[in-house]
């Protein structure tokens, strides 16, 4: 193909979706757009042709990073040649923060318009980032309506796209209780422990854990997990062994939503996924552990009552988060079974997590996002949204 260039980089699975979501749109207007940069399965499939996966890059936290840095520099370093070379028309970077604005630093130094897919949340830590994204990008598209204020008071262009989360989740989906031939007195419990290799390494033993725990205690309980993209049951074994366990993991897309949708109950890292799962009105509880420098600084800095999504868009504490030491077998144990032995208590999460969806507002951000895209390559600025 022959028409414009556009470099696309995302750093980790939920990014990596949001950018096929957006090419998809643009490719159905315009045909002839030539799409490379860094990304994963999702990318591919939308007609990327990706230099580094995804899975190079999914670290997270102050420790990982800093033991992982020379290994990160040289992927940007690899990302800041090809566009010294390639010269797009425009780079669209797709959240993974530290990494993209370094990067989109390098493209305005190049000449190359940048558009910065989802915000930082500089309303929650470290607000000074600002300044620095001014320096990094020419426009901002951003899936909450209270992300537009802080970007229009420091003049930076920015649009409110919305969440493609709501379009996604009104796919209709297998019933896995049916396909797997669950009894109907089985109750569910998913066990998604995140997509990056850090998360896994620390949330899946104690999800195993847990799940002993719960099977001692619970007399018709099944585990489903799904697997995250790029790994296999055979990494998951030789973390945690689940023998013995009624569990089932799954591979393949839309699976963790399968998950979801079928569970009674999910034990879930903190992330995209919960509100996800709040978006099918799951009930959950979120868990997080990360290296203790990690946790110290970034408990220092965050200045929001709540870390998971579905309670910071929901407004309120809708689903328990259990973090750090409180992330413990016996706790998580102990507060699963409670919710599986009531369910008016149930219900009313349930009920409570309606409010989410009705804040994230109306579908059609992948289309949104696309006209953003085509507005800078066309004017080279972002205007008001249209009404």
């Amino acid at each position: 193909m022959s028409g414009p260039h556009i470099v696309v980089c995302a750093g980790e699975t939920s990014g990596d979706n949001l950018a096929a979501g957006m090419m998809r749109s643009l490719r159905e207007r315009r045909p002839e757009l030539r799409f490379t940069g860094m990304g994963g399965e999702a990318m591919r499939a939308a007609g990327a042709e990706t230099l580094i996966d995804v899975s190079e890059l999914a670290v997270m936290g102050l420790w990982e990073v800093i033991t992982q840095y020379p290994r990160l520099r040289g992927l940007l370093r690899n990302m800041q040649r090809h566009l010294e070379e390639s010269r797009p028309a425009l780079l669209v970077l797709v959240d993974y923060v530290e990494f993209n604005l370094r990067l989109g630093a390098h493209a305005r130094r190049l000449g190359i318009p940048v558009l910065f897919y989802v915000s930082p949340q500089i309303w929650a830590w470290r607000k000074k980032r600002i300044h620095r994204i001014k320096r990094s990008v020419d426009a901002m598209a951003v899936l909450f309506p209270f992300e537009t204020r802080v970007y229009e008071e420091h003049g930076i262009p920015v649009r409110y796209v919305g969440n493609p989360l709501v379009d996604q989740m009104e796919t209709p989906l297998r019933d896995l209780r049916a396909e797997l031939g669950l009894p109907a007195d089985t109750q569910v419990l998913g066990l998604l422990p995140g997509s990056r290799r850090g998360e896994i390494q620390r949330h899946w033993p104690l999800l195993v854990a847990t799940a002993r725990c719960l099977q001692q205690e619970h007399g018709r309980l099944h585990f489903l997990v799904p697997l995250a993209p790029g790994f296999r049951r055979e990494t998951l074994e030789a973390l945690a062994p689940s023998a013995g366990l009624p569990m089932t993991l799954l591979t393949g897309p839309d699976r963790a939503r399968e998950v979801m949708a079928a569970s009674d109950l999910l034990l879930i890292s903190s992330g995209t996924a919960t509100l996800e799962a709040a978006l099918l009105q799951t009930p959950m509880i979120v868990i997080y552990r990360m290296a203790p420098l990690s946790y110290a600084l970034f408990s220092r800095l965050v200045r929001v009552p709540h870390v998971a999504l579905a309670n910071i868009v929901g407004g309120g504490p809708l689903v328990p988060e259990r973090l750090q030491r409180a992330a413990n077998p016996e706790a998580l144990c102990r507060e699963a079974l409670g919710l599986l032995r009531d369910p008016a208590q149930l219900a009313a999460m349930r009920a409570s997590l309606g409010q989410v969806r009705k804040r994230l507002g109306p579908g059609g951000a992948d289309r949104r996002t696309a006209d953003a895209v085509l507005e800078l390559l066309d004017t080279g600025r972002l205007g008001t949204a249209p009404g």
